[in-house]
């Protein structure tokens, strides 16, 4: 369901795209922390959670964002794809299970399709790497820790994500008010941001957070490359986008990799 979601993000953000970045995830956060707000007495955790569930939330689009504005957006984005591998990779880091040859080979097999997708078969590299790739890069690495990090928490309940998309739509707001322009939405935008808050940047992370506490985040990792491939689908289906031969060639790579992630966490359970 989180991955479903999050491949909406791209089709929504169209019509956000004469807002700033800060904003959109500000308001959005906003609206995804209403959906638990009848139940925020559970809102309370400890402190160690409450700033974990921020930095990763919060933290994650904050440095994304900045790799956005420092670099090519496409190379951007393609190194932001880098956290489901991360995610299998860091995976004995976190003490969540052995990293075996199927479960690399089925997240290179992933990157490479969203790598195919993101870039179109098209990637050329400045001779001159921007800071933003460092962006980028913090980006992958802080998603991939933060998913992880969530299973060695002590249990908590799962409406608590509410407090944390709250707390990081404050901060977003205070780097919009910082950083952007003030700019206010019209009535399409206003609905535009209102499914994003209760669909990418709201629902999806309350259903990550109950994935990444039950299932195998290696099988997890090699799913989330459905995202980009997703996204892009969704975009054809909606008239603002198209799949060509590479689009196709790159969803082979990343449904094999996601089927081969599946039959290893199979293995490894039996």
């Amino acid at each position: 369901m989180a991955i479903l979601l999050w491949s909406s993000l791209a089709s929504l953000g169209t019509f956000t795209q004469r807002l700033p970045p800060f904003l959109v995830t500000a308001i959005a956060l906003a609206i995804g922390a209403l959906l638990s707000i009848r139940h925020i007495a559970q809102w309370r955790v400890p402190v160690k959670t409450f700033i974990t569930g921020v930095a990763g939330i919060f933290g994650y689009h904050c440095l994304l964002f900045t790799a956005f504005r420092t670099a090519p957006a496409l190379e951007a984005n393609l190194l932001n794809y880098l956290w489901p591998l991360l995610i299998v990779l860091l995976s004995p880091v976190f003490k969540l299970g052995t990293l075996r040859w199927p479960h690399i080979m089925a997240s290179l097999c992933g990157f490479s399709g969203a790598a195919l997708i993101v870039t179109k078969g098209q990637l050329q590299l400045p001779a001159v790497l921007p800071i933003g790739f460092v962006f980028a890069l913090a980006a992958a690495f802080t998603w991939a820790c933060y998913s992880l990090q969530t299973r060695k928490l002590p249990a908590f309940p799962n409406a608590a994500v509410g407090g944390f998309c709250l707390a990081s739509a404050v901060l977003a707001g205070l780097c919009h008010l910082a950083f952007e322009p003030s700019i206010v939405p019209d009535t399409q935008e206003w609905l535009a941001l209102l499914a994003m808050g209760i669909g990418p940047l709201g629902l999806s992370f309350f259903f990550w957070n109950i994935a990444m506490k039950s299932a195998d985040p290696r099988q997890i990792g090699a799913l989330s490359y459905l995202t980009p491939l997703l996204s892009t689908m969704t975009l054809a289906a909606s008239g603002l986008g198209s799949m060509n031969r590479t689009s196709w060639i790159a969803a082979a790579l990343i449904l094999g990799g996601a089927i081969m992630g599946s039959l290893a966490g199979r293995k490894t359970q039996a």
